[in-house]
């Protein structure tokens, strides 16, 4: 009620519009729409509040027709997602946020704040949020295209449209938007709910990473996180059993199991052993998803599958980091350099392009974590073998 009576707009040039609630009876409120340097004064946040827009809850329950059943386009642990248009036509995709602390509204606009300055083309974008009474609704970006989840599990008839080229593509855009949560941003975003149904796709086949931030948003990481763990089960780290705790590293874990499930088209539970199995059984190609249109070369395949492998290490510490991966998935001759040093060539042989891959999954010990210790070295060795050389 009374945050929507007065509100002040300070144009900041031709896109971005602050609209900031004035609290009215507070020092110097009632005046501060008349002076630009009192609403500064006022309003010392809009300095660093560039990126985004603060919404009434009326502007969006009218975007949303009041939040209704038909305008629903998701539903997950965080809260639903309602498809909404703007007064100005901008369609929006508007979380109204479940299990939400309702923690204090400062609190809630420094979290938000931290997320909706985030830029990069393969995350989703914040706009803005809302947080009236105990609301606290954020409004992103509109990605027209669904998620990856209904992509690769939803009826799309016996051929997917999502080709060979198209998976690569959106792989290694997952990668770059989860690359710059950890190694762009200080402090670093950990992700804690990498899964194929918060990589949302355009029109284009673009991805877009949803829903980062939100876990420190939403609470105790480890408390909330806790509550909702079973539902994406097939994604996360072993490591996270004994610990109770996701970073970083657990992320690369999930998108190792995301890059199998792009590959394979099958349900992330049980997909590590299973496609562990079929790589001894020296049957890689059996592994790809029946719906794909056409078949990659056997090196793309095994790249893809040895980075995934890597991803998946029972041992957290020997994961690559994701600016780390993605030079695997962007060299040309990984993991089949030469190896000049033993006077030999492995990038003709498929048989040795064959040994890299057992020899992976040799290496990574069984996911129960529990490693033997003739294995502990091998990767190592293994990454001498390949001439690869760790990108700094």
């Amino acid at each position: 009620g009374l945050l929507a009576q007065h509100r002040i707009h300070i144009e900041l040039g031709k896109d971005h519009r602050i609209t900031y609630p004035d609290r009215g009876g507070g020092a110097g409120g009632g005046a501060a729409a008349s002076s630009g340097e009192q609403v500064a004064m006022a309003a010392p946040e809009v300095s660093h509040l560039g990126w985004g827009h603060w919404y009434t809850l009326r502007e969006l329950e009218v975007a949303t027709g009041f939040f209704a059943d038909e305008n629903v386009i998701g539903e997950g642990g965080y809260g639903i997602v309602y498809h909404g248009v703007l007064e100005d036509g901008t369609q929006v995709a508007v979380k109204n946020l479940l299990n939400n602390r309702g923690q204090a509204e400062r609190e809630f606009k420094v979290e938000v704040e931290a997320i909706g300055r985030v830029r990069h083309k393969n995350l989703v974008r914040l706009l803005g949020y809302c947080a009236e009474g105990a609301h606290r609704i954020l409004v992103y970006e509109y990605v027209d295209n669904g998620n990856l989840e209904q992509w690769l599990h939803g009826d799309v008839g016996p051929r997917s449209p999502l080709t060979w080229d198209i998976r690569m593509n959106i792989i290694l855009g997952t990668a770059k938007g989860l690359m710059y949560l950890h190694e762009g941003l200080e402090p670093k975003v950990v992700h804690r709910d990498i899964k194929s149904s918060n990589i949302l796709l355009d029109k284009q086949w673009n991805p877009k990473v949803s829903d980062f931030g939100l876990a420190k948003l939403l609470g105790s990481e480890r408390s909330y996180i806790t509550t909702r763990v079973m539902g994406t089960f097939g994604y996360v780290a072993p490591e996270y059993a004994s610990t109770g705790m996701l970073n970083e590293r657990s992320d690369v874990y999930s998108f190792g199991i995301l890059i199998m499930e792009i590959l394979s088209g099958r349900n992330p539970v049980n997909l590590v052993e299973w496609l562990k199995t079929m790589v001894s059984n020296r049957n890689s190609e059996g592994v790809l998803d029946p719906k794909l249109p056409e078949k990659p070369t056997s090196r793309a395949l095994k790249r893809a599958l040895l980075v995934a492998l890597r991803c998946v290490d029972p041992d957290s510490h020997k994961r690559p980091k994701m600016g780390h991966v993605i030079h695997m998935l962007e060299v040309d001759d990984f993991p089949y350099r030469d190896d000049r040093r033993g006077g030999r060539t492995y990038r003709d042989s498929p048989l040795e392009k064959t040994r890299l891959l057992e020899k992976q999954v040799n290496d990574s010990g069984d996911s129960s974590g529990y490693e033997s210790s003739t294995h502990v070295n091998r990767p190592s060795r293994w990454k001498e073998k390949c001439g690869f050389v760790v990108a700094k």
